[in-house]
């Protein structure tokens, strides 16, 4: 397969953005997805002047990284979050790529008021085409726990540029289904795919290295190739959640992660 393989800086939660990429290039990758999620992980400023984003450029240069996407989640059920996900747009415009990716309740939502969202996602999705970027709503929450329950949202939607970004580890947590049982008809909406492997069932927080956990990544990349899958990949590790592991474990499982995957064929 030949679609590109970045690493979400999120897998470094609570350490700085030098520290991520450092560790991801390290890893393999040549691709990242900077995170730039208010009140979370905050590797890109929401607000960044345009001397901190040279800065970020600059460093994500220099270790020989390109961006490949933005996470950008914030609640677009409320006013707040549909201004920061307007804002997150215009950073992908200012970085020069063209997928933004979120979820209808941000990176707390669980339980999520459709109506609020519905009110929002409009006003997003026409701010975000007429700047030629895609918003990409996570596998995330309650109203996209699964693929299936997300691809009727879509359709209800009905914006080319609102489209999924499948969460190969959320589906399990959220939705209590796994990967390999739920994508393949999810494929033509796909704009971008977080692999995050898993360990347990529903609701249980465990977001192990890729190929430590129970996902079917070689099944998983099997059904996407036979669909036409051809966008980006993107590796999310959230462990245990917080505190977050020493920095050498994480380090470890990035490029315990990204050896997993080029042994599939990706990378």
């Amino acid at each position: 397969m030949h679609n590109i393989l970045a690493a979400n800086t999120n897998s470094y939660h609570s350490y700085s953005l030098e520290q991520a990429l450092e560790g991801i290039s390290k890893a393999g990758f040549k691709y990242v997805e900077p995170s730039a999620v208010r009140g979370w992980t905050e590797h890109v400023p929401l607000e960044a002047t345009d001397e901190q984003l040279a800065q970020i450029k600059a460093s994500v240069e220099k270790m020989g990284l390109r961006i490949s996407a933005l996470s950008g989640h914030s609640d677009l059920t409320t006013p707040q979050g549909l201004a920061d996900g307007k804002r997150a747009v215009d950073l992908c415009v200012r970085l020069g790529v063209h997928i933004m990716n979120t979820a209808v309740g941000g990176h707390a939502g669980k339980e999520e008021d459709k109506a609020a969202f519905m009110r929002h996602i409009f006003e997003l999705a026409d701010y975000a085409a007429r700047r030629n970027v895609f918003v990409a709503l996570e596998v995330h929450g309650d109203i996209m726990a699964t693929g299936a329950l997300s691809v009727p949202l879509i359709k209800e939607i009905n914006r080319a540029n609102v489209r999924i970004n499948y969460d190969t580890g959320n589906c399990v947590f959220y939705g209590g289904v796994q990967a390999i049982d739920d994508i393949r008809p999810v494929v033509p909406y796909l704009a971008h795919v977080h692999l995050k492997d898993k360990r347990g069932g529903k609701g249980v927080w465990d977001f192990p290295a890729i190929g430590e956990g129970t996902v079917d990544f070689a099944r998983v990349l099997k059904i996407l190739e036979e669909e036409g899958y051809t966008n980006p990949f993107s590796v999310e590790l959230e462990f245990s959640g917080e505190p977050w592991p020493p920095l050498e474990e994480v380090h470890r499982a990035m490029q315990a992660s990204y050896a997993h995957l080029k042994q599939l064929g990706l990378g």
